[in-house]
């Protein structure tokens, strides 16, 4: 430890000390200090940057943006010590300490403080050395019988890092959301320092320059912002965009692009600058995901893709959903290894200059396992990605959503079959074969015939080849919703008490609501349902509901058995009346299993033309000509 003056440089900054801001609910609290549950020894949050510690207390910074994610910085960067420098003022003791990989906690370094009338500098030096594997450092700050504020306090390093500007950009559908990002975007002159321009690729019907609180984001970003009004391209048409601006029209050495509908910790932008900037190669920084519904909660830690299975899962030992409101940093053993992505989703990552010219541009994928492959087709031309922890947004999790079975279905089934057509290994095609006539067969149980029908859609369209594309990111959207508007289970009302009530007794649900476990139970079920699908279903039935179904029992062991149901949305915010139709699950069955064979038939040779055609599906040339379009 050692105590000076002096400012310390911008560009040496990895990570700042920062607190909740005002307009911040209180339970976000918990991600910036790990303090007492007494609210009467709580402390006192002065600023962003500024604490006040009251007379006989503790306060922990082991918080998840305020602790420094050192096994991070040990494994990607040239950073071999971090300093940790703050100011002071009042009396008490700061310690320091960091944590092994299994979340066991050791003491470093600690300093008594004693200057009540005017500012004093502290640093402390921590080696990197120890953090291969996983570990975080923080410090703690303890008080008798006076008060201690800290100010300014940052992680910084003095290696001499190079200075390099970001181009940050969003594509938005939902410009009310998008405004408030653009606004707390813009708030801190910090940030702005390192953003050379703020790109929004506007694609919504409403435009966010007609959208309230605009004129305040636009005054806070000033010529930094630029909006581009553009036809709906979807999220691999907007984020293409703000790539292809950052890096053709504009000087910047990174682009970082971030999802409309989130909360922004804009402290975020500069730790990913930090760490892109001290990489010891270049490297796409991802952020992690908080809970936008749960705001003390981490959604998620680190994704890979299975390319065994060509299928996305939280990455080998992350954690989910976990409440830092209930179990604070120090006491959560399962967040102090080293996590390693292969992908980060597109809520916030950040790519150097280098990773794009070299990897080319997204896939004109419209939405839905764009991220996935690009971060796929950087690694392998040499640029892993790293999802950082203490950069992270909040977003809806995606458990809130039906993206599974509304018209999202298509975009997911297509785009999964070409990120596996370009990635995985030939044998991965028995895998998708045999899970898609058993996800159809629980669809159609399920009677989730529209989901089955834009399913069988994206596997014909994907069948017919690359070519088609480019023209399906206008096109493919307005198709699928075309398709999917006469069917039963498409179409919702705000609530079940728009339909007849259910005429069957809800006990009879609870004996079929237990999910089946042993094979030979679940082959026996699925063979009952299946011979209840072929029947035809009572009269009664098509104008009343059996049963009201919430959308966590919306299972094929329940419905399966039924012959309609209202079901909810994953959301909460509509109900669909489903209607068991033979008819229906005879055709879209007998398409299924022809589709399917015809795939694994057909699967070299797709697989052969999908890699041939990646290099123009990825041009900037190409993207031009859609930009260029009207």
């Amino acid at each position: 430890m050692r105590a000076g003056t002096g400012a310390v440089a911008a560009e040496q900054v990895l990570q700042r000390i920062v607190f909740p801001r005002g307009e911040d609910p209180l339970d976000v609290r918990a991600l910036y200090l790990d303090e007492p549950e007494a609210r009467s020894s709580a402390a006192t949050v002065l600023s962003r940057r500024s604490l006040k510690v009251p007379a006989n207390s503790k306060i922990s910074l082991a918080s998840y943006f305020n602790a420094f994610p050192a096994s991070y910085w040990k494994r990607w960067t040239k950073v071999e010590e971090v300093v940790l420098r703050l100011k002071v003022k009042g009396a008490g003791r700061l310690d320091v300490y960091r944590s092994k990989p299994n979340g066991d906690s050791v003491h470093l370094q600690g300093a008594p403080v004693s200057s009540p009338k005017s500012w004093k500098s502290l640093e402390f030096r921590v080696a990197l050395t120890p953090f291969e594997d996983g570990g975080w450092i923080w410090f703690d700050v303890f008080t008798n019988d006076a008060a201690l504020e800290i100010d300014e306090g940052s992680w910084t390093t003095d290696l001499e890092l190079p200075k390099q500007q970001v181009v940050v950009g969003t594509t938005t559908i939902r410009p009310a959301d998008c405004v408030l990002a653009l606004q707390t975007l813009g708030e801190d002159p910090q940030v702005m320092d390192v953003v050379e321009r703020v790109i929004v690729a506007d694609q919504g019907p409403q435009k966010i320059r007609d959208t309230e609180g605009f004129d305040l984001a636009a005054q806070r970003l000033g010529d930094k912002l630029h909006v581009i009004e553009q036809a709906n391209l979807g999220g691999s048409g907007g984020f293409t965009r703000v790539m292809y601006e950052g890096v053709y029209h504009s000087d910047a050495e990174q682009v970082m692009v971030i999802d409309d509908d989130i909360a922004l910790e804009p402290d975020g932008v500069l730790r990913a600058n930090a760490f892109a900037r001290a990489a010891s190669q270049p490297v796409i920084v991802g952020g992690q995901m908080l809970n936008l519904q749960a705001r003390s909660r981490l959604h998620t830690m680190g994704e890979v893709v299975d390319l065994g299975g060509a299928m996305w899962r939280a990455a080998p030992g992350a954690v989910t959903d976990h409440d830092f409101a209930k179990k604070p940093l120090r006491k959560s053993p399962k967040l102090h290894p080293r996590i390693h992505s292969t992908y980060n989703g597109w809520w916030m990552c950040l790519f150097p200059r280098e990773v794009i010219e070299d990897t080319g541009l997204p896939l004109p994928l419209f939405i839905k396992w764009d991220d996935a492959e690009y971060s796929l087709r950087a690694g392998g031309h040499g640029y892993p990605t790293v999802t950082l922890p203490g950069a992270a947004i909040w977003h809806m999790p995606w458990t809130d959503k039906n993206d599974a079975t509304d018209w999202t279905a298509y975009f997911h089934t297509r785009n999964r079959l070409i990120l596996a057509a370009l990635h995985s290994p030939e044998d991965v095609k028995t895998g998708i074969v045999k899970q898609g006539l058993k996800l159809t067969l629980r669809h159609l149980l399920s009677m989730e015939y529209s989901t089955v029908a834009v399913q069988q859609r994206a596997i014909e369209d994907f069948m017919a080849g690359p070519e088609g594309l480019f023209e399906s990111l206008r096109t493919a959207l307005p198709e699928v919703r075309e398709l999917r508007k006469d069917y039963d289970d498409a179409r919702t009302l705000p609530s079940a008490r728009e339909f007849p009530q259910p005429f069957a007794d809800p006990v009879m649900a609870e004996g079929l609501l237990k999910p089946p476990v042993n094979p030979a139970v679940i082959a026996a079920r699925a063979s009952k349902a299946l011979l209840h699908n072929l029947k035809e279903p009572s009269g009664e039935a098509s104008d009343r509901p059996q049963l009201n179904v919430p959308a966590a029992s919306a299972r094929w062991f329940l419905l399966g058995n039924l012959d309609s149901a209202t079901v909810s949305n994953a959301d909460g915010s509509g109900v669909a009346f489903r209607r068991r139709d033979p008819e229906e699950f005879r055709r879209l069955g007998l398409r299924a299993m022809a589709n399917y064979k015809k795939l694994g038939q057909e699967w070299s040779r797709l697989r052969a033309a999908y890699r041939a055609a990646l290099p123009e599906l990825t041009s900037a040339e190409s993207w031009k000509q859609v930009f260029d379009q009207k």
